[in-house]
């Protein structure tokens, strides 16, 4: 279970990682290398220039976040007596993981709404 955890943090943060490039590439809005997002935000390029901020920012500090625990992890890895995560521990892990991904699919969901909000102000 904890080579697992360790596996699955590793791949989050480098697909975070990629994500946060895309954007400070300012390649959210391409539709070969970017990601689906409303035909308003991908024609006007003040909404472009702000979904790729957004991406960029918040993907990195998920893709950091992500990097957190590999460290206890790989040390728990490592640990021949250990008997590996405790329940509790377990837990932690678990709504830590739910954190990141909501701190990751924040920009995405801003994104959907970005048209909308310019519109009303």
């Amino acid at each position: 279970m904890t080579i697992a955890a360790f596996g699955l943090f590793a791949v989050a943060s480098l697909v975070l990682a990629l994500a946060a490039v895309t954007g400070y590439r300012g390649r959210v809005c391409d539709r070969r290398r970017g990601y689906p997002v409303p035909a308003d935000v991908s024609a006007d390029p003040a909404l472009r220039s702000k979904a790729n901020g957004l991406v960029a920012f918040w993907c990195a500090g998920a893709a950091i976040m992500s990097l957190a625990p590999l460290h206890p992890l790989f040390r728990e890895i490592r640990n021949p007596a250990a008997d590996g995560l405790s329940t509790p521990g377990l837990l932690a892990l678990a709504v830590y993981a739910l954190l990141v991904g909501c701190i990751a699919g924040y920009p995405f969901e801003k994104i959907k709404h970005l048209a909308g909000d310019s519109v009303r102000h």
